[in-house]
């Protein structure tokens, strides 16, 4: 597998000169200061792909763009809005410009309104490191007591929702702030950063969308992009709920083995694929990493390798987690890896010129000096280096 890493550009607080360090063969970024719906200009692509080849000096990195995360689509796009029209116009204009500075590898997602859901940026561990973890009584205090979402106290159980009260009641001002502030953090590096109104505002663009109605949005945009990104040789590989439920009354459609199953099938493309995220499924305790390997494993053009563990209180299929060591937590990294290793040899002996999957331990714990410099919530250098480590150390035994 191909060992990259994530850089969220010149303003990251980690260096391409540290990344090269760490032993990766490629970067993962994007054009965050792109607003979602406008094209990504050949200009900009060329200027961050100089960005990553070329250290302050002048010398080169050794380091290549090697995948797109994320080009992504717009809310006007998922729900139809009047604007999707122009907004898939200007997705496929990105796409041609990426083919043409040489990209191929295209993540995105379809989640509606936030990217990912975390309560606790910072969760305290015993090595005195931290980790990012979702605790379901605080998203139900946010959801009930703070956004007062007319419809959230439907969507909990009474246990849930009397712990939830009793927490909000015992949170000061600044612990209600910085929940807030937790929730709607959105995707890290992102263009967009979203305040409760907003938060509201959006929500309502969703009202009457159930998830037939996304997924059939879905499916919609994959007709629109995924013919022209075949004709462009590039693959799009769609990137998994995170978590794997519904939150804030929104519908999911890409959270599980059935979900992607209808996804390829939607279109059957070389170009229509799957960014296997085995953090995101994994909080599902019904996730085989193993099985949907066996089942999608040729579609699957992107990896994000980390590891979670699921806590109590849960509610359904609603449950608390918090991000483990890679190596931890509920997912059998190992067993997945060399289901994805047999994979890449599928290919291989298929003559498949993309039969290297391209991999990111994704995410990681702060650990050491990574406690003492700003980092992107999940993104710390020394975490993800322990992560990256790890992970190697797997590939290599399954490959000897």
């Amino acid at each position: 597998m191909r060992e990259t890493w994530r850089w969220f550009g010149p303003n990251d607080e980690i260096s391409i000169s540290e990344i090269r360090q760490t032993g990766a063969a490629g970067i993962v970024t994007a054009l965050h200061h792109v607003p979602s719906g406008d094209v990504w200009g050949k200009e900009d692509i060329q200027k961050r792909k100089c960005e990553v080849a070329t250290l302050p000096d002048g010398t080169k990195s050794g380091l290549a763009w090697d995948v797109v995360e994320s080009l992504p689509v717009s809310e006007a796009i998922k729900t139809q809005a009047p604007e999707m029209k122009g907004h898939i116009a200007a997705y496929k204009e990105s796409l041609r410009n990426l083919a043409e500075c040489g990209l191929e590898v295209i993540c995105y997602n379809f989640m509606p309104v936030l990217d990912w859901t975390r309560t606790n940026l910072a969760y305290q561990l015993p090595n005195g490191g931290t980790a990012m973890m979702f605790d379901l009584v605080d998203f139900a205090a946010f959801d009930v007591h703070i956004l007062k979402r007319p419809e959230a106290s439907e969507e909990f159980s009474a246990s849930i929702l009397e712990a939830a009260r009793a927490r909000f009641e015992g949170m000061c001002q600044d612990k209600k702030q910085a929940m807030v502030d937790n929730i709607v953090a959105g995707l890290p590096g992102a263009a967009e950063t979203w305040t409760l109104n907003d938060v509201r505002e959006c929500l309502g663009t969703y009202s009457g969308i159930t998830a037939k109605k996304l997924r059939s949005n879905l499916f919609d945009f994959l007709g629109e992009v995924v013919p022209t990104a075949e004709a462009l040789g590039l693959r799009l590989c769609c990137h998994p709920d995170d978590p794997p439920f519904s939150l804030l009354g929104l519908p999911r459609v890409v959270s599980n083995l059935d979900d992607y199953a209808q996804l390829v099938a939607s279109i059957d493309s070389p170009a229509n694929g799957i960014t296997l995220c085995t953090g995101s499924l994994g909080v599902s305790a019904d996730f085989d990493p193993v099985d949907f390997v066996d089942q999608l494993g040729s579609k699957v053009h992107f990896c994000h390798l980390r590891n979670t563990t699921r806590l109590q209180p849960s509610d359904a299929c609603k449950t608390s987690f918090f991000e483990d060591e890679h190596l931890g937590g509920d997912v059998d990294m190992a067993a997945t890896i060399s289901a994805l290793v047999d994979e890449e040899r599928r290919r291989k002996s298929q003559g498949r010129s993309d039969w290297e999957i391209p991999m990111r331990a994704d995410h990681g714990h702060s650990l050491l000096s990574d406690l003492d410099r700003p980092v992107m919530p999940g993104y710390p250098l020394v975490g993800r280096l322990k992560g990256l480590a790890e992970l190697r150390g797997v590939m290599a035994s399954v490959v000897r």
